[in-house]
């Protein structure tokens, strides 16, 4: 994540006891750039096509992820971000939706790809160690776990300290996390070169059990490295970005676990390696991959292609100018399934086929005044993958040809800050750092 992106609170130092309470903190790090705003040509009016803007959320303003809770007859979404947690109401018009609940956390960071418990109605925050006026090297990390039973009255049930703390991700049906990143503290090991996984026991929510042993270690050509976030497929693979690739891991379950050749059972604790690995520096140069989707299971059919085994895969890169910063990646999972990926060395490296790419550079609709241009969160549905590239807007693409993703629109205002967008009903809301919540209906 871009962490410069966002504004800076004023300095103020906060204890553990004074954050649960949400009194106001501070929010930069040291290794944070100056917060300021993507070059913008004067005038610049935006631009948008084949979609319509169908309703803003201002006061959600710094968010940075948003997630959905199903209570039968009403319909909620959680928004997470800088002001901590926020409780929207989409029952009578999802266009416009009510504020009804927050969690004020002032200064929190970062929270992106912020996930939930349907079924006990928990949410995770993830605390990085630059919250609050903290540093990658000395800043507490950890995880907030929010009861929102009661929309209209979400609280902290417990925080517990992790030395992890950039994302949470459920794993295992969500009755256990798995939080990595950000860059390594200054009492982890000097060869790390970021934080891999810790493996948090949540099934007593109240009590959280974080094991000390962490896990996804090596991964990057046998180098334990940074760990940015975890998506779970419809078959229950758990899917490890970070730098040095994708690696996809059982959870639960007996499987045979092809690095020792032994049929075991699988746990969040021990999981077992499934397919994945890095993928090629032609797709994607800085290899350090963000977040990722896998078709299967009941979402087999979106995104997939011919009977391919694919991986849909965000570089999150910075450069000068776009033409270099981040991409979408596809890439095929064939030949990594008997641990390639685990096996990787400098000497030997082991690399996913790339299948196509798509950037934003020199798309319709582009700001060229902006250098702000990496690919970031992407959601897929059908054939159509919707992704957040910053300042220049939310596009949808059409990835029924992953060898040639094609753009079909887009939505670029003057001042955007995209992050994240989510499919949700007939809309996608996308959490804008700037702007707050975005709602868009494609119409083609």
């Amino acid at each position: 994540m871009r962490t410069w992106l966002r504004s800076c609170f004023a300095a103020v130092t906060v204890s553990a006891t004074l954050v649960a309470t949400g009194l106001p903190a501070a929010a930069c790090g040291e290794d944070d750039k100056p917060a300021t705003p993507a070059a913008r040509t004067a005038g610049d009016p935006g631009a948008i096509k084949n979609v319509k803007a169908v309703g803003n959320v201002p006061d959600a303003a710094g968010a940075i992820s948003v997630n959905f809770l199903d209570y039968g007859r009403r319909d909620v979404m959680v928004v997470s971000g800088e002001f901590g947690l926020k409780v929207y109401d989409l029952t009578k018009n999802p266009a416009a939706p009510k504020l009804v609940g927050q969690v004020s956390l002032p200064g929190l960071w970062e929270t992106e790809d912020t996930e939930v418990d349907q079924n006990r109605k928990l949410v995770f925050l993830s605390r990085d160690p630059r919250a609050y006026g903290g540093t990658t090297q000395t800043g507490e990390s950890g995880i907030y776990i929010v009861d929102v039973s009661k929309p209209d009255a979400p609280s902290i049930l417990s925080y517990v300290k992790v030395p992890a703390g950039h994302t949470t991700s459920c794993v295992d049906g969500c009755r256990y996390l798995w939080t990595g990143g950000p860059s390594k503290a200054a009492d982890q090991p000097a060869e790390w070169g970021g934080r891999p996984i810790w493996v948090t026991d949540i099934r007593d929510p109240k009590h959280p059990k974080v094991n000390a042993q962490p896990i996804e270690l090596a991964r990057n050509d046998g180098k334990t490295d940074y760990v940015h976030d975890v998506q779970v497929d419809g078959n229950g693979v758990a899917w490890v970005s970070g730098r040095g690739g994708v690696r996809g891991y059982w959870t639960d379950g007996v499987h045979r676990d092809p690095l020792t050749g032994k049929v075991r059972r699988a746990t969040a604790h021990e999981p077992i390696p499934y397919a994945g690995g890095g993928i090629a520096e032609t797709a994607a140069p800085s290899r350090f991959m963000h977040n990722s989707f896998h078709p299967a299971g009941h979402r087999v059919g979106d995104g997939a292609w011919r009977g391919q085994d694919l991986i849909y895969a965000t570089e999150e890169n910075f450069v000068d100018g776009c033409a270099g910063d981040g991409v979408l990646t596809i890439s095929s999972l064939a030949g990594s399934y008997h641990g390639e990926g685990w096996r990787s060395t400098p000497e030997k490296p082991f690399r996913l086929q790339s299948v196509g790419t798509w950037s934003v550079n020199g798309q319709e609709g582009g700001d060229p005044a902006s250098d702000d241009c990496s690919a970031h969160y992407f959601d897929v549905r059908g054939k159509v993958l919707v992704q957040s590239f910053y300042a220049q807007g939310t596009r949808f693409l059409d990835v029924s040809d992953p060898t040639n993703p094609r753009q079909i629109g887009y939505y670029r205002p003057a001042d955007a800050s995209a992050w994240a967008p989510y499919w949700h009903g007939k809309y996608v809301y996308v959490a804008d750092n700037t702007r707050g919540v975005d709602v868009l209906q494609l119409t083609k």
